[in-house]
């Protein structure tokens, strides 16, 4: 459990980590607003470091996803995890108005904090530990995978880009 204590934006998320006895870690590091380069000030792995997207599917069905740091969400994947006719991403100003104590764009990959089912690419399963923000862009949180995975129900599936690497905009 964590050993810090916990303060504005991270604390629904740790109280709803020691509740549901998920091992955490607590970690400050250097204000960074992309999950590449907060992965980078924590000094992790990219591929385990959750990049978090808000979505919603044309039923009306609200979901976050998760994909690795290097990774970019497929929408075409999506629809097809998801059982959808299309999916957008959730509007940044709908995100703020609904998670208030989180820093826009920092929000957990806990879609249980917001009532939402939480989806992962199938990469999220390989790694044995993974880091995603706590609320705030200079606050992260490392977990167990196998309990945050069985504690949230997280559905896996295939919801990375196949080609964005190949881009000429991408630099690792």
């Amino acid at each position: 459990m964590s050993t810090i204590v916990s303060k504005g934006p991270m604390r629904s998320l740790t109280r709803w980590l020691d509740d549901n006895h998920v091992d955490h870690e607590v970690h400050e590091h250097e204000r960074s607003l992309t999950a590449l380069a907060t992965a980078r000030a924590e000094g992790v792995d990219p591929r385990s470091f959750a990049k978090v997207v808000w979505v919603r599917t044309v039923e009306g069905g609200d979901a976050l996803i998760v994909v690795d740091a290097e990774d970019h969400l497929d929408l075409r994947k999506a629809r097809a995890v998801l059982h959808s006719k299309k999916v957008t991403l959730k509007d940044e100003d709908e995100i703020a108005a609904l998670t208030p104590d989180c820093d826009p764009g920092a929000m957990p990959a806990v879609g249980a904090l917001f009532g939402l089912p939480t989806y992962a690419d199938e990469a999220i399963a390989t790694a044995s530990e993974i880091s995603f923000n706590a609320g705030s862009h200079a606050c992260a949180v490392r977990v167990d995978r196998a309990a945050w995975e069985h504690t949230l129900g997280v559905v896996y599936g295939d919801l990375a880009s196949d080609t964005w690497r190949d881009s000429p905009r991408y630099r690792p």
